[in-house]
């Protein structure tokens, strides 16, 4: 039989109106990243009850970010928690994107909770582990790049037998593997300067509400794209 050959975008969130009206929404985004063409992908979003196919059918998932938290444990997260379980028991390549990330390491074992130390929003700058050296995604990373972050909850505790593979001064779980292909990411590689533009002027209370100055900020926003290539490096390792 041969190979399967689509990547699964698991839709866990959408991002504001606006944006998405003028520039597509987190799928298209990711699969922009990917370089995938319209039938190298498809789309699962489960917040509406679509079901994802069976792990199996496909090359590898990504699993988008959300506005949504984890600790709700919406019926719906706890569906695409039970999906994930069952695709990393399956080997699946598996790549969780913020609340993505947040979700897999509540659904295999860890737990997401709100972060400590508040939102951590813009761009920043991440370090990589010892143990990205030999990361099939991590390792053509310089040791610090440049990523976009969005999120006031974080992946507190990792799944037991874990591999932390990234940390950032605010989040000491930037990246992590779980097995040979199970990924976490913090981070947005997804988004690029524009869209977290505006996403720290659409937040510029909560920034301020946490000693953050919104200017300071939104002058710190760059381009990243060695967080950015990420996405096509997973792509080609699930398409070969």
């Amino acid at each position: 039989m041969a190979a399967p050959r689509s990547v699964l975008i698991l839709k866990t969130g959408s991002t504001f109106d606006d944006l998405a009206a003028a520039r597509g929404d987190f799928e298209h985004w990711t699969a922009q990243a990917m370089g995938l063409t319209s039938g190298q992908w498809l789309c699962a979003d489960v917040r509406n009850g679509m079901s994802p196919p069976d792990p199996t059918a496909v090359a590898g998932c990504v699993i988008t970010g959300s506005h949504d938290m984890v600790t709700d444990d919406a019926d719906w997260m706890l569906a695409a928690g039970s999906w994930l379980s069952r695709a990393m028991e399956a080997g699946l390549p598996l790549l969780g994107i913020c609340f993505g990330h947040q979700l897999m390491a509540h659904a295999l074992g860890g737990r997401a909770a709100y972060h400590p130390g508040g939102p951590e929003i813009g761009t920043v700058d991440v370090t990589l582990t010892a143990q990205a050296a030999d990361d099939p995604l991590f390792s053509a990373l310089p040791s610090v790049f440049a990523a976009h972050v969005t999120h006031s909850q974080t992946a507190i505790a990792l799944p037991s037998g874990s591999v932390v593979l990234a940390a950032s001064g605010h989040d000491p779980h930037q990246a992590f593997r779980l097995g040979p292909n199970a990924w976490g990411v913090q981070f947005h590689p997804e988004f690029d300067a524009e869209a977290t533009r505006h996403y720290v002027t659409a937040q510029a209370a909560k920034l301020a509400a946490h000693g953050a100055d919104h200017d300071t900020v939104l002058a710190s926003v760059r381009e990243t794209p060695e967080s950015t290539g990420l996405l096509r490096r997973f792509a080609e390792y699930c398409l070969g």
